[in-house]
């Protein structure tokens, strides 16, 4: 039965959430390679454009635990819905700046509008899956990263190739190309996307009894899952603590996925579509971080190591980027570090389902994702001040490499606060 089930629930909702992740990181991390043509046309300097993406992860932040409350409330079918239209919608519309506020103001309206998807997922799947799988699991969701800048990195490329075309800038055509995939899913979300196993028309009663049985048993031993506790978690200091550790994650990724282009580019003589191509590279490596690590990590049933490891290798990548100045060997170096940075993310996105669950794990776990994404404003912008003093991206990523080894450094304190408390039954503490 498990297997069955499982197998089941995971090809019928898995490559269709990856999909739907994989056009909001496009959608989300388009403007590194529309900062190629937008930046000169705007007038903007490398801190002042920055600006900009933590004006999307101000109103990501602000409004992530809300969207996942109403996300509970409503189900995931119309609030996902609703997700999809409106970020799509702005993203099409930003087509239309001319300013550089127009431009804040359009990456703060898109951060709101996206606001809880990831989390929403994250927390989506708890309803479905036991804790023994949601490393793997989280895994394969996250799988739409790497998928995003290997499809889209070209595409975008591409798509900023087209600078002129129609009379509309290659930033322009950037922005409209990828805000119109996001409406259409809205639709199709709509009409597909169950709420949980109880609405699934493509699960047997008995299957779905499973995993309702299941999930509760895990469930049993922890109180104060309902709604009354939901915004009293957020003064939890295991959520605390894991929203801090979780910081230097999205530091590391969002601002190695910014600033690639920018390096790339900087190897001289590179067009924009050399340059799609050249920076989805790292992202093999990541997809393939990804599929092994969660695996491994699942297996082993110890999930720490594997989270204060893989950070370990992002940050020595890093570091070894910033010191050597052949492009080959830069180019594989950043390919390592991706992978270091990203593998070790589903294995830590197990952790908080450890001692949450119900309403609590809806706002605990965008609690966790909000305070951590502002990393995706920061990483960037600290890479920015660097590179404005300095005039080299490549220098920027020491910034990167300290977001990285705190996070290797760190792992074992939110082990010991972790495992000091209640957990879920079937999880047995990790050694």
């Amino acid at each position: 039965m498990e297997r069955r089930v499982m197998r089941a629930v995971t090809w019928r909702l898995m490559p269709f959430l990856v999909l739907l992740y994989l056009v909001a990181y496009v959608d989300r991390s388009n403007v590194g390679f529309a900062k190629l043509t937008l930046q000169g046309d705007l007038g903007l300097s490398n801190l002042a454009f920055t600006v900009g993406q933590v004006s999307f992860f101000l109103a990501y932040a602000v409004f992530e635990v809300p969207s996942n409350l109403f996300l509970e409330r409503f189900g995931a079918r119309r609030w996902f819905t609703r997700i999809l239209l409106s970020w799509g919608l702005v993203t099409a519309l930003t087509a239309l700046v001319s300013t550089s506020w127009q431009f804040y103001g359009a990456r703060f309206l898109l951060g709101a509008a996206e606001a809880g998807l990831y989390p929403g997922v994250l927390y989506y799947l708890t309803k479905w899956y036991p804790y023994r799988y949601r490393a793997r699991m989280t895994g394969w969701f996250m799988m739409s990263t790497p998928l995003a800048f290997i499809i889209g990195n070209p595409a975008l490329g591409a798509l900023d190739g087209l600078d002129g075309t129609l009379g509309l800038a290659g930033w322009q055509w950037i922005f409209v190309a990828t805000g119109v995939p996001a409406v259409l899913l809205g639709f199709v979300t709509f009409l597909l996307l169950p709420d949980g196993p109880e609405s699934a028309r493509w699960l047997k009663d008995a299957e779905k009894g499973w995993v309702v049985g299941e999930l509760a048993a895990e469930a049993s031993t922890l109180s104060g899952g309902g709604r009354a506790g939901a915004l009293h978690v957020l003064r939890d200091k295991r959520v605390v603590a894991m929203s801090l550790f979780f910081l230097c994650f999205p530091l590391g990724a969002y601002g190695l996925s910014f600033w690639l282009p920018t390096i790339v580019d900087g190897f001289g003589h590179v067009s924009p579509t050399a340059t799609g191509l050249l920076t989805a590279v790292p992202y093999v490596f990541v997809a393939l971080g990804l599929y092994v690590v969660p695996k491994l990590a699942d297996r082993s049933g110890s999930r720490y190591p594997w989270i204060a490891g893989t950070a370990a290798v992002g940050a020595l990548a890093l570091a070894a980027t910033a010191l050597v100045d052949n492009h080959v060997l830069q180019m594989a170096l950043m390919s390592i570090a991706a992978a270091g940075i990203f593998a070790g993310q589903p294995v830590l996105w197990s952790l908080p389902s450890r001692f949450l669950t119900g309403a609590q794990a809806a706002s605990g776990i965008a609690m966790i994702n909000a305070v951590g994404n502002l990393g995706g404003g920061f990483g960037p912008m600290g890479i920015g001040v660097i590179v404005d003093r300095t005039g080299s991206a490549v220098t920027g990523l020491w910034f990167l490499v300290a977001a990285m080894a705190v996070a290797a450094c760190a792992t074992y304190g939110i082990k010991r606060l972790i495992e000091r408390g209640p957990v879920v039954d079937h999880a047995p503490r990790d050694a």
